[in-house]
């Protein structure tokens, strides 16, 4: 049973939320003027930061990171969940993976303390059910699993497990192809010869390292445009863990094989100056906590402790920790959030009287600092994209640029410093087009793994800023974006799924048995088709996405990311502004239902927000390598833009 529509005296109250909204968003900006928002904070990355940071004190014995790496063991057991397990945030069930990783961070970093010890005991149960044993073959077999054909982070997890001893076993040599092994970690002495490292079940030292998978990180020495060619085994954004932990596994357990050993020997220095090239002048690689973190760890483990690369690694994770003693997966969102900050309120048809015009200027010249003018010294990327942050350690990518771009047109169409940008990143994301049409997320033709795919929901927002922006480009690169908007609704045609729903890529749902999110892909998707023109547009898919869309309402007016699962404010928002968006256009006639679930949205956003009071953020953003993570003004903006698209389309509920 769908909700009932609210009684007309609503429509008043709703408007009421939609200014609280506002007033809230607009609080919520930084002294310059625009948004930085507030990533929760991770179990994940507080474990493999205090990983990192006491194998480098340890390499040169001594504890100056001491004091970081107690607050944040004591922030680990504190938020441990009740059956053992750690999630990627204080809201997630516990996963394989984080709970690995925190078991290996109290088992490195931890005390003989009651409270540690029984952390650990539960850590380990939650693991043995998990694995079905805590042997080494169980525990590697169980996080590769986890990721399939993608190395990019079950390699990393495995390292953690093996410097940690604990897939150190008894186990007989696998296919005699390696050699034996070495002291773990580089300089460190092999664990539990001294240095407060365990030596796992028992058996032979440091044999753990069998179960982690070499990288080749003798690829990284070949220029950067031959990558896409080369089919590596991790995804684009992943080059220094390539590198690093490739050249950790090298050191600690080599290739039998003469002549592979002697070239990725002779390829170390070139490698290690790669890596140094690449890393931002903050330190964080992606101003990530837990790439940066394997990074640092790696390195210490292939004997590099001192190497600058650490040194750098090092101060931006002291940089980053937080009062509590917990890190962030990432150091902020800024420019995203910003954008997403605009485009909602630029929904309101009083957009324009919300700021004063000197703060439109601020916003406009922020923003504009943010695109990059030269190529990117990490993925190679031409200039003219934005990436998700305005540090250092971003990368330009295809959801902050057509944000941006979005943003901008909002802020002035006709000024030309705006349509010189516009036109930029309007050619960087034509250039970026894969050859079935869509659009990935960094790099064009890194399509062997799904994060370097096309997809649909960055796809869609592509075509709402080629869109926007298309009556006002020059006659090449409008000709241009009408060829690239043709092939890139023909990939969303083909993407579609046979209920009527999108997959998107960056965001899922931690309580859908595959973790996808179809609500945010389709919403998504339909936001981006219906800002075409009539004679572009392709109604049957619309309309089978917005039948899809009113059919997966939950009976008290929320949605959740996908049937079954419980609502949320940002799934909910999503959807109303996709059917209020859609629901405008003379095509979405047809489709039974919209003004009645749009109805029903607005009615449980009103009441669980408490009337643009509160918005309670909920885990649905999916980071690199299936991180979760919830982000504050995620819930805000999303509520404020559905409410106002509600507004701007003239519809009264």
């Amino acid at each position: 049973m769908k909700p009932a529509a609210p009684a007309p005296t609503d429509h008043a109250e709703w408007l009421a939320t939609l200014d609280r909204l506002t007033d809230g968003l607009l609080a919520a900006r930084n002294a310059d003027g625009h948004w930085d928002g507030e990533l929760s904070s991770s179990a994940l990355s507080t474990a493999v930061a205090i990983i990192a940071l006491t194998l480098v004190d340890r390499s040169r014995s001594r504890a100056a990171y001491g004091a970081l790496v107690g607050g944040g063991a004591a922030w680990l057991i504190r938020t441990q969940n009740a059956d053992g397990g750690w999630g990627d945030t204080t809201d997630s069930p516990g996963n394989v993976s984080t709970t690995a990783l925190c078991w290996a961070a109290l088992t490195i970093a931890g005390t003989d303390d009651p409270p540690c010890a029984a952390a650990l005991g539960r850590a380990r149960d939650w693991m043995r059910r998990a694995a079905g044993d805590l042997g080494p073959r169980a525990l590697a077999e169980t996080i590769s699993r986890r990721y399939g054909r993608d190395r990019t982070f079950s390699v990393p997890i495995l390292t953690v497990l093996a410097l940690a001893g604990l897939l150190d076993g008894d186990e007989q040599r696998a296919d005699g192809s390696d050699d034996e092994p070495r002291a773990a970690a580089g300089n460190l002495r092999a664990p539990g010869a001294g240095d407060g490292l365990p030596g796992g079940a028992g058996g032979v030292i440091g044999s753990g390292w069998r179960h982690v998978p070499q990288l080749p990180f003798e690829l990284a020495a070949v220029p950067p445009s031959w990558y896409r060619w080369l089919r590596l085994p991790v995804v684009s954004y992943a080059l220094p863990a390539l590198i690093a932990i490739g050249q950790a596994r090298h050191r600690q357990r080599p290739t039998r094989n003469p002549l592979t050993r002697l070239v990725r020997q002779a390829s170390r220095k070139h490698t290690l100056r790669r890596l140094e090239a690449i890393q931002p002048r903050g330190g964080g690689f992606l101003e990530a906590t837990p790439l940066t973190s394997f990074v640092v760890m790696s390195l210490v483990a292939a004997g590099e402790s001192t190497h600058p690369v650490v040194e750098r690694g090092v101060a931006f994770l002291a940089r980053s920790v937080r009062a509590d003693g917990s890190w962030p997966i990432d150091t902020n969102l800024a420019t995203w959030v910003t954008t997403l900050g605009i485009n909602a309120l630029a929904r309101r048809p009083d957009w324009a009287d919300l700021l004063r015009p000197a703060e439109r200027s601020a916003l406009s010249r922020w923003l504009l600092d943010q695109q990059y003018r030269e190529p990117h010294v990490y993925t190679d990327a031409d200039p003219g994209g934005w990436a998700w942050t305005d540090l250092p350690g971003g990368v330009p990518d295809a959801d902050d640029t057509p944000g941006a771009l979005l943003a901008l047109h909002a802020l002035g169409a006709d000024e030309p410093a705006h349509r010189e940008a516009a036109c930029a990143g309007i050619g960087w994301l034509l250039d970026l087009q894969n050859a079935d049409g869509g659009i990935p997320t960094f790099c064009r033709g890194w399509g062997a793994l799904p994060f370097d795919r096309s997809s649909p929901d960055l796809t869609a927002h592509t075509l709402r800023a080629w869109t926007a922006w298309r009556r006002l480009l020059p006659d090449t690169l409008r000709t241009r974006t009408e060829r690239a908007t043709t092939r890139a609704v023909r990939f969303l045609e083909k993407a579609q799924r046979p209920d009527g729903s999108w997959i998107p890529l960056w965001f899922g749902n931690q309580g859908a048995p595959d973790e996808a999110n179809p609500v945010y892909g389709t919403a998504r998707v339909i936001e981006g088709l219906a800002a075409l023109p009539e004679a572009e547009a392709i109604p049957a898919s619309e309309q089978r996405a917005a039948r899809w869309l009113v059919d997966v309402q939950g009976d008290g007016g929320g949605w959740g990311g996908t049937p079954g699962v419980s609502p949320s404010i940002e799934e909910t928002a999503l959807a109303v502004s996709a059917l209020a968006t859609f629901g405008r256009l003379p095509r979405a006639a047809v489709v039974q239902g919209i003004d009645e679930a749009v109805a029903g949205g607005i009615r449980w956003l009103v009441d669980v927000t408490d009337g643009g009071r509160q918005a309670p953020a909920t885990p649905i953003g999916l980071y690199f390598a299936k991180l979760w993570y919830s982000e504050k003004l995620y819930p805000w903006t999303f509520a404020l833009g559905a409410l106002a698209a509600v507004r701007n389309a003239n519809l009264r509920y």
